[in-house]
């Protein structure tokens, strides 16, 4: 069914929200996408090859049910901060400003962009934030295969392309259309205009650019689309990009595209990832899907030792090779969260929260390890490669 391809040589957009049952089945065993009322591409897209009609059709239903837990999620999102901050000594009570609607109606990317008041500051921080655990629409944009074709550029994912400021009818425009009307905030324009502000103000300074999880994807599609908009000015002033979990945002030309706006002369886009995170590992690099990682994979195992290396082992995570080393790993990582205290001090000391969490690792080894307290040892205690090999 196509509608939404303006500004693109083409498209695929996954509309779990008008998908029916039928539509679901009607992609296991028909070619005709653009029939379908759950996928909008332009008119007579077909896929003939089952296994990337199984893929959408897998992202569709996991869809589906994450906005059908919506509400849910959001209750005990809210029920769960609500006694985490209620045990917190800090003067009886410390609740977070958070509530089921907040969750439910929240449809924007978070970004936070700090420095040094000084006038001769030299680093000027843009952090996106993560997937929130209990927000299922985040949750939905994960897992959200959509992809869109940039003439020239490649194909990058819709999921994240939306979240940070893609329009229905506009694309991706340099600068938003005129309107009398009062527009929404869009991520990308508004720390793009934010970072122009500033570093006219503070002519020493650079920016860096990080994020963890959906926000290590926005991380580097953030530069990705300065590039895109030839905005050479901001580009000369960008110290770095540094993901941490991120998962794959595009194809090999599209990883092409932006390496050679970010890694020439020098580097500076650099991917963290974790042990058996499963999250750098999707969506996955293989014929059905098309997606690649690109720029420098800085790799820690579960002893914290990290190297530079092409691609993360098991770079598709499914792989019965790997079961059983990723079960005995599990358990290495369950004992750690008791000795780590003793051996590197207090402020590495992993509490009940942290250790249900390897228990779940346990059963389902890819998820605990994607959380951001392993990520902080690495950059704290992580063993890292030196400089030459980073070059």
């Amino acid at each position: 069914m196509a509608s939404e391809g303006d500004g693109f040589s083409d498209y695929m957009v996954l509309r779990p929200d008008k998908a029916g049952v039928s539509d679901l089945l009607r992609l296991l065993y028909s070619s005709k996408v653009a029939e379908n009322e759950s996928v909008d591409c332009p008119v007579d897209t077909q896929i003939d090859e089952w296994r990337r009609r199984w893929a959408i059709f897998i992202s569709l239903l996991l869809q589906k049910n994450l906005l059908l837990w919506r509400t849910p999620l959001a209750w005990l999102g809210s029920a769960l901060e609500f006694w985490l901050n209620l045990l917190m000594d800090n003067h009886g009570f410390n609740l977070l400003q958070c509530d089921a609607t907040d969750y439910q109606e929240r449809h924007s990317s978070e970004a936070f962009v700090f420095n040094d008041k000084s006038a001769d500051t030299e680093l000027i921080v843009v952090a996106f934030r993560g997937t929130e655990p209990f927000d299922a629409v985040q949750w939905c944009t994960d897992f959200d295969f959509s992809w869109y074709e940039i003439p020239n550029v490649g194909k990058v994912h819709g999921g994240f392309m939306k979240a940070l400021g893609l329009q229905k009818k506009h694309g991706f425009p340099k600068d938003l259309p005129q309107s009398s009307e009062k527009r929404p905030s869009y991520a990308y324009y508004d720390l793009r205009e934010k970072l122009r502000e500033v570093l006219r103000r503070k002519e020493k300074a650079k920016f860096l650019v990080t994020g963890h999880s959906l926000g290590g994807a926005l991380a580097i599609l953030f530069p990705s689309i300065l590039a895109l908009h030839g905005e050479e000015w901001l580009l000369s002033r960008l110290e770095g990009v540094y993901t941490f979990g991120q998962p794959r945002v595009g194809d090999l030309k599209f990883g092409e595209f932006v390496e050679q706006h970010l890694d020439k002369p020098k580097k500076r886009y650099f991917r963290y990832v974790y042990c058996n995170d499963i999250v750098p590992r999707v969506p996955y690099d293989d014929s059905a899907l098309l997606f690649k990682h690109f720029g420098t994979c800085i790799y820690f195992n579960s002893l914290y030792e990290g190297k530079v290396v092409k691609e993360e082992p098991n770079k598709n995570y499914f792989s019965l090779w790997t079961v059983v080393p990723k079960y005995m790993n599990s358990g290495w990582e369950f004992i750690r969260g008791f000795l780590i205290g003793y051996v590197k001090g207090q402020d590495y000391k992993e509490g009940w929260f942290m250790r249900s969490m390897r228990l779940v690792a346990l059963v389902a080894p890819g998820l605990t390890p994607h959380t951001p307290q392993d990520y902080v040892n690495c950059t704290r205690l992580g063993a890292s490669p030196s400089s030459n090999k980073l070059e």
